[in-house]
């Protein structure tokens, strides 16, 4: 029996044919990412706001008195809310600030110092929390008294019992998808636990 190879011909025909299924096949995953670019990112900023959104009802529901003797809630407007928590891995107890500037949610907490301790002329170390907000006149801070009832502006600190927030965000407005919108709501058990007792 004689064994055959293939000629020079069928192989430059199954090296062309290779070399066609491989740029095709190059072409289709490029257009896939290039197309979906943006829904791709998208996707990770909602993933990325929500994820924040959970840090931060988290701090909230640890609200508790200052350092100094201050009140768990120190300030309560539609786009900021001032309080004190423990949300590191210190004993202490600091001054969380979280504000909208321009279409950033950033969060700022400052540690007491001295003795007695006080807030007043510390630092405030500030993160990012959420970039691409797109709240415009969406309240992002609802505020709720203990019979879940909403509290006008401007807050009584002292009936609020939970807070809610409200996020919409979008990397890009001109494009769909639509703006998303993300919610988290904190009972702030210190002073649920304070009233109850």
């Amino acid at each position: 029996m004689k064994n055959r190879a293939f000629t020079l011909v069928e192989t430059v025909v199954v090296i062309g044919l290779t070399a066609f299924f491989l740029v095709a096949l190059m072409g289709l995953v490029r257009y896939f990412y290039t197309s979906n670019a943006y829904v791709l990112e998208q996707s990770q900023a909602v993933d990325s706001a929500r994820r924040s959104i959970e840090n931060a009802v988290a701090d909230l529901r640890e609200a508790s008195y200052g350092a100094d003797g201050s009140y768990p809630i120190s300030a309560a407007a539609t786009s900021s809310v001032t309080f004190y928590a423990n949300v590191d891995s210190d004993s202490g107890v600091e001054k969380v600030r979280y504000y909208l500037s321009g279409s950033t949610l950033y969060r700022g907490v400052t540690k007491a110092a001295g003795s007695p301790p006080s807030y007043a002329g510390q630092t405030e170390a500030t993160t990012l929390v959420v970039d691409n907000v797109r709240n415009g006149t969406t309240t992002m801070f609802t505020y709720y008294d203990k019979n879940g009832l909403q509290l006008s502006q401007p807050v009584n600190i002292g009936s609020t019992t939970s807070v809610q927030i409200t996020v919409l965000t979008d990397v890009n407005p001109t494009r769909a998808p639509n703006v998303y919108t993300l919610t988290g709501i904190a009972t702030l058990r210190n002073i649920v636990n304070a009233i109850a007792q």
